[in-house]
């Protein structure tokens, strides 16, 4: 997968990224997603919710280059062309959870295939990161789907460099006529600011209203 390199000198977030990488700061955001569309027509297509969740949040940070912005392993500074999705599975028995990936695609239903594939080879592995190697160009979902939130604040010190997004969802709940899901965001705020949050959460929802199209394509 190609990595852009961006000129940090004449780059135009080039103060911006200057300033926030020296105080270090990071924001957090959540916000409920009405899914009552989107989750009507994964029942009526009989998909599993998870899958269709990862692939519509992978659709949303894709979208946009400040979504894949960060360092490779070399420590150079550029942006992903498409960045896959690596997700938490839960182990009923031990009570842990895993995190494997699995490769993105233009296609719902050839991911949704490699997903359950990837979940039949590596469900039940005691291990954290049970598939491997794992590929430089990937993101963190995970979801907690016992308990409702309105707020979730995640820390994280990775040598102070990790720039990419990480997203949390909940259990969703019933309010009035819509179903609500709360989904958490944190980002760096050198490469993110909360105008790039509100248009993630904004395509989040825009692609869930969608979802018909994208469920109903079969190439």
């Amino acid at each position: 997968m190609n990595f852009n390199k961006i000129d940090r000198k004449n780059w135009l977030r080039h103060e911006y990224f200057e300033h926030y990488m020296t105080q270090q700061t990071t924001f957090s955001m959540t916000s409920e997603i009405d899914i009552s569309i989107f989750y009507k027509n994964i029942k009526d297509y009989n998909f599993k919710f998870y899958p269709a969740f990862i692939y519509l949040v992978t659709k949303a940070i894709n979208s946009n280059i400040a979504f894949r912005t960060c360092f490779n392993s070399q420590g150079e500074l550029g942006y992903w062309e498409k960045l896959n999705p690596s997700y938490t599975i839960f182990n009923e028995e031990t009570k842990t959870f895993s995190s494997i990936w699995t490769e993105t695609s233009d296609n719902f239903r050839q991911f949704h295939q490699d997903y359950e594939s990837d979940l039949t080879n590596y469900n039940g592995r005691i291990r954290l990161f049970p598939k491997s190697p794992i590929p430089e160009n990937i993101f963190h979902i995970s979801m907690i789907p016992w308990c409702s939130f309105t707020g979730f604040n995640l820390n994280i010190h990775n040598e102070n460099n990790y720039l990419l997004p990480i997203i949390t969802a909940g259990k969703f709940v019933h309010k009035q006529n819509a179903i609500c899901l709360p989904v958490s965001l944190q980002m760096h705020h050198a490469v993110c600011d909360g105008y790039h949050a509100s248009l993630f959460m904004n395509y989040l929802q825009s692609f869930a209203d969608e979802s018909y199209g994208w469920l109903n394509m079969t190439h």
